[in-house]
Parts: structure tokens; sequence; C-alpha cells
């Protein structure tokens, strides 16, 4: 095994809790009041109700059928050498290629709120150095980091949303339901792909948890308690910002933190927004790396796979660069192709896996 790291369940859960939030936490407001408009609080409640549930059901099956091999190895034992080595590698270029979007994600953000007049290759070439760094230390220590920053996040979304109570306009919510269901269900689309489809990448560690029995739980309440501070934050845009003002923005959470003005002396602590951020999304770039040359180096029987995080840290800011030119590109690329991208592979590649695996079983016991 290549990773000879074990993790808890309580490690685990923290992971699925802050790389869910992820990006999600920025982007999802956004994303799902242009769909929903006012009514996006509602989709996001759909999504949670429905999502953790389904998606760790399916995930918690598949890692039973092989309890000690990762997504890569199991594809190749479901499907055969070629197929599944075919399938591997679809997978790892999912990762990578989702890595890549993180990566986008990060250079645009700093370039237009923060440091405007820094090239965004240095701003890429700088986060990914910390990246590279972790994914050398390995699994282990990326779960520690977590544990530590978790508590710091916890505050600082409380902080956020106690200091936005007096900003809230209730008549920002009305009227409710005034699209109808068909409306609120495409806002739950993208609300169940981004934080809850798209990490997909937990199949590839779940093998190094020393808590088997404890798998599912951690997995499930770390995705619930993700999914309803999205809700929350998805809410506290529109009932602050107004649905049309949140779907104009890029990154509406960080908008909100501009409103914040406590008798003239406490404002604009967009800082809040921006460590959160940080945390969150280094958290799941860094998973997704790490998965990324984990699963290279099963795929290709390497006996290591550090030596891959350099090679591959250079070749992701490229790619990067090719793969959104500009923002414009990239919103659209995010909006109109990647759920059914995400969803592919986050969703229906594993339960195609799960139900040749369970026939397998079940033709083996016959």
């Amino acid at each position: 095994m290549l990773e000879k790291g074990k993790i808890g369940s309580r490690q685990l859960m923290i992971l699925v809790i802050l790389y869910t939030l992820g990006d999600s936490i920025l982007v999802i407001p956004s994303v799902v009041a242009s769909e929903a408009e006012q009514d996006a609080w509602i989709s996001g409640m759909i999504s949670v109700a429905i999502a953790p549930l389904l998606i760790v059901l399916i995930y918690e099956a598949l890692r039973k059928c092989y309890p000690d091999l990762t997504l890569v190895e199991y594809s190749q034992k479901i499907l055969g050498k070629w197929l599944g080595m075919a399938i591997s590698l679809l997978f790892i270029s999912y990762f990578f290629i989702t890595t890549a979007t993180y990566l986008s994600e990060i250079g645009d953000f700093m370039i237009s709120h923060i440091m405007p007049d820094t090239p965004i290759q240095v701003i890429m070439i700088l986060f990914m150095s910390v990246v590279l760094m972790a994914a050398r230390l390995g699994l282990e220590p990326l779960a520690r980091s977590a544990e530590i920053f978790f508590p710091y996040v916890l505050l600082l979304i409380s902080t956020l949303i106690i200091l936005l109570l007096p900003e809230i306009k209730f008549q920002n919510l009305q009227p409710v339901w005034e699209g109808g269901v068909k409306q609120v269900i495409r806002g739950s689309i993208p609300f169940i792909v981004f934080p809850f489809i798209e990490p997909v990448a937990i199949l590839m560690i779940l093998p190094f948890v020393s808590q088997k029995a404890r798998i599912r739980k951690s997995l499930f309440v770390g995705q619930l308690l993700a999914g309803s501070v999205l809700i929350i934050i998805t809410m506290l845009a529109i009932l602050v910002l107004g649905s049309e003002s949140t779907i104009r923005q890029n990154y509406p959470i960080y908008m909100l933190a501009k409103k914040i003005n406590i008798a003239d002396f406490l404002t604009r602590l967009e800082a809040i927004i921006a460590i959160i951020w940080f945390i969150t999304i280094f958290i799941r770039f860094s998973l997704f790396f790490y998965v990324t040359v984990l699963g290279t180096a099963q795929t290709l029987k390497l006996q290591d796979y550090r030596p891959l995080v350099f090679p591959f840290g250079i070749l992701l800011i490229a790619f990067t660069l090719m793969m959104s030119p500009n923002i414009v590109h990239y919103n659209k690329f995010i909006t109109e192709i990647w759920p059914f991208y995400a969803m592919t592979f986050g969703f229906l590649l594993p339960l195609i896996l799960l139900i040749i695996a369970k026939v397998q079983k079940n033709d083996q016991r016959n």
C-alpha cells in the first residue's frame, strides 16, 4: 500500500465537513440563486435532505465490497485489468481537472478582490507550493491540519452569521415559490453536485480510516453539517443582498462581509470570508491533488507516489491557464457543462461499479 498513514473517524468527519464546504461556500449562493432566485434556500433544504443519505449509502456499500482497496484499485478488480485501468484513468483525469478548477478559482478570487495588480501565475505558483508540500507529507498530516483549522472555521462562520443579523431583510425572500417546483428543483441540482457529488475523491481515502465501523456515520454527519452551513450562507445571501444582487456576484458571500457595519466602527470584515475560504479550499484542493497522484501511482503500479507530486504540480498550473483563459469562459464551463460531468464521475460510475460488484458477489456465492 502506497499510503501507510491512518486517520480516525473524527478526522474523517472533519475532512468531510471542510472539503464539502470547500469552494462551495463561496460560489453556491450565486449558482443556485441563478436557477431558483429567492427560493435558493428551499433548493438547499431539498438537496441536503436527499443528497447526503443517498451518496453515503452508495459510497459505503461500494467500500464494503472491497474495504482495503481504493477507488482506482477496485475498479480494476470489478471490471477487469484493461477496462478497469481505463476507468481508473478516467477517474484520475476527473480528479486532475477538478483540481484545476480550484486553482483557477483561487487565482481569479485573488486578482479580483485582494491583489489585483499581481499576475495570476504568481498566485497559482505560491498556493500550489503549499499544496505540493501537503501532498508529499501524505494523508495523516493533512487530516491533522484539518483538525487544527476546524475550530477556527466554526468560530469565523459563527461570527459572520451573528454580525450579519442586523442587515437581514425578510422581504427579500418574498414571494416564496414564485417560480414553482420546477425552478426549485433546477436550483437543487447544483446544490447537490458541487458540495456532495463532486468530492467522489473521498473513496480514495476510506481504506486508510482505522475505525471502519464508524465510516458511514462520519460521512453522513460531515455532509449533513456542511450542507446545513451552506443552506444558512445561501439564505443569508438572499436575505442581505437580495436574489438579483446574489446572482450578479461571482462570490456573493465575500460581498456579505462588506455589509457588516456595527455602529460605524466594526466594518469591512472581508478577511473573515477570505480566511474561511482559504482554509476550506486548501483542504479540498490538497485532498483532490493527493488522490490524483496516489491514484496515478496505484494505476501504474509504482512503489511511491511522491516522485509524481512536483511534475503533476507543474502540469496542473499549465493546464489551468489553458483551461480557464478568463472568468467568462470559466463561468460558462462551470454552469453549463460541469454539473453533468461531475454527476457522471461522482454518482453514475460509482453506482455502476456497485451494481456490477454486487452481481459478482452474488454469482460467487452461488
